[in-house]
């Protein structure tokens, strides 16, 4: 099992250029960074992680800045975005910042996606909540002709274009690897439909890990996808050694611990507790 961190990329955190290295001379397998183009002042959708939202989400930088930042200054450490909110994105213009970013780190970053929870957010991207996770999965199909194709075309009730060229094309093949995030059984569902692998939130409620892989597993079957050929991350892990083993048991492969937004003295004591529970 992969143990990974996650930050908020801010101003006030460590930068990627100090905290990329600090991650991957520690061992983790890889470092992931959330995305938030803003936060409508109004606050009209509930957090879903509670009352009061983190002042931080309103001060992520952009994540494929920040990770390409990261990718320039390690050699193994793996990247990813977690998540990416591709409803609120250009799927050309991802496709392109995507592949980039793949052939900075030279094959090394994870695509994290979801359809996110601010609905006014996405509302000011021109994108309606109802129907977001269909146009999502458009989304990523057109990418995914992007990546793979010459001549790429795609067309749908969402996205349409007709024989584009865009480059370059990512180093993995045939595109980085895609993990949607979303609770169960909706995320999973979306996951086993167009995705290398499942992203449920750990931290927020409690789970029954062999039945949910369980369940996953079959779900997978049913789907005729290879259950070993999915990837399931629990982000948001607590570092507390009963629910990692309790993961590893399950045969969870990857858990995402959430890193504190702030600045070295603060990050590097938090890895180093986290380096024991590997």
């Amino acid at each position: 099992m992969h143990h990974a961190v996650t930050f908020f990329g801010t101003e006030y955190c460590m930068s990627p250029i100090e905290l990329a290295p600090a991650v991957e001379e520690r061992g983790f397998e890889s470092l992931w960074v959330a995305e938030h183009s803003h936060i409508p002042a109004s606050r009209l959708s509930p957090w879903p992680g509670g009352a009061e939202l983190p002042q931080f989400y309103y001060d992520a930088m952009d994540p494929f800045a920040w990770l390409s930042a990261a990718a320039a200054v390690t050699t193994t450490l793996k990247v990813a975005t977690g998540i990416c909110l591709v409803v609120q994105r250009d799927p050309i213009q991802t496709a392109k910042q995507v592949a980039s970013i793949d052939k900075i780190s030279k094959g090394r970053f994870l695509f994290g996606i979801g359809a996110g929870w601010n609905i006014e957010e996405m509302n000011n991207h021109g994108t309606a909540g109802e129907g977001r996770f269909r146009l999502m999965r458009e989304r990523i199909e057109a990418m995914k002709e992007i990546w793979t194709q010459g001549e790429a075309s795609y067309e749908s009730e969402h996205v349409s274009f007709d024989r584009i060229i865009a480059k370059p094309k990512p180093t993995q093949k045939p595109y980085p690897p895609i993990h949607v995030g979303g609770a169960y059984p909706g995320g999973a569902r979306r996951a086993i439909r167009y995705a290398n692998g499942w992203i449920p939130i750990g931290g927020r409620e409690e789970m029954d890990f062999p039945e949910m892989m369980a369940d996953f597993r079959k779900m997978a079957e049913e789907a005729n996808r290879n259950p070993e050929e999915l990837e399931v991350s629990i982000f948001a892990a607590p570092p507390d050694p009963d629910f990692v083993k309790r993961c590893e048991d399950a045969g969870v492969s990857r858990v995402v611990y959430g890193g504190p937004p702030a600045g070295a003295d603060v990050v590097l004591p938090f890895l180093d507790e986290l380096t024991s529970l590997r």
